[in-house]
């Protein structure tokens, strides 16, 4: 990814950010008293934040799924017998170069979608975009939605089958072909946490990566493109009871790190490492252990920008 942005001057800066990122991590070390293992919490790094870095993504996908399931009891008990629904909508694949004009009409046809009646039952939803590179070089954009509905939603007409979600997002989209909707229903699994634990997974499908880090590097002009095409929109939207569960656009260092409002104490101790490019790897860094969080640049000093 660095190397692929350090090719264009236009993304230069990106490519120096993506460089800095995760270089040096912090751990607080946690000792079972019962058993003596011991294991690492990550507490400290610095995060580059560019839209497209494959670290940035997976702990930001890490940091919304946490951030759900921190809310998720107090949906379940605020909305009782709510159910859940996956629903994946998609458009025929576009030129990378028509990407931006793409996923604004999709948008468009998004907020008419949330006012047909067929939307009318649902209480709360998280919406994400993921674009997918084609084997042709086209660009694949759909939506992820998790839907919270009332239990009455699946009794009577209430229901709406998969071929009228077809026909009510070919209507929203003025499209002048049938497109490709898929719907589910989220069951629970059996157990005591069965219906918690069948929400979280739902939800980790809805907040995967955008753009899958291989599709990235396949062809790097087709990547820099999508850059370029996607910059500055939102993936990611929230509405209904879910309305702000996932605090969009706050994602500080120790956010990302997993560390903000965890509650955990500890004695202030680290555990460095560094990452090492000769070695491809992290490996132990024992500077860091005592060294303050300046060790790792100031964040301030980043004049943090969407890529």
């Amino acid at each position: 990814m660095q190397a692929i942005y350090g090719e264009a001057r236009e993304f230069e800066r990106l490519a120096e950010r993506i460089g800095k990122c995760a270089g040096v991590l912090r751990f607080s070390e946690t000792h079972d008293p019962e058993t003596g293992e011991a294991w690492l919490k990550l507490k400290e790094a610095q995060f580059c934040r560019v839209r497209h870095c494959p670290v940035c993504q997976w702990r930001r996908s890490l940091m919304w799924q946490a951030r759900f399931y921190q809310a998720l009891p107090g949906l379940i008990k605020a909305h009782t017998g709510a159910r859940w629904l996956f629903l994946t909508l998609t458009v025929r694949n576009c030129p990378v170069e028509d990407l931006r004009a793409t996923l604004k009409a999709m948008n468009d046809s998004w907020r008419r979608l949330v006012l047909r009646p067929e939307f009318k039952l649902v209480q709360g939803w998280i919406r994400t975009t993921e674009v997918t590179r084609g084997k042709d070089g086209s660009a694949h954009p759909h939506f992820h939605a998790l839907l919270m509905v009332p239990p009455s939603y699946f009794r009577g007409q209430s229901y709406v089958k998969q071929a009228r979600w077809v026909d009510v997002w070919q209507s929203c989209a003025r499209l002048n072909y049938a497109p490709s909707v898929d719907v589910r229903a989220v069951h629970p699994r059996k157990g005591a946490d069965g219906e918690l634990q069948a929400i979280q997974q739902a939800a980790a499908e809805t907040l995967k990566y955008a753009v899958k880090p291989a599709d990235m590097t396949t062809d790097p002009e087709w990547f820099m493109e999508l850059t370029r095409q996607v910059h500055k929109l939102r993936f990611v939207a929230t509405g209904g009871a879910l309305k702000d569960v996932l605090k969009e656009g706050q994602e500080s260092d120790e956010e990302l790190a997993l560390t903000d409002g965890d509650g955990e104490q500890d004695d202030g101790g680290r555990v460095g490492f560094n990452w090492r490019p000769a070695d491809r790897k992290y490996r132990r860094y024992r500077q860091a252990d005592a060294e303050p969080s300046a060790l790792i640049h100031d964040p301030r000093r980043i004049d943090i920008e969407d890529g």
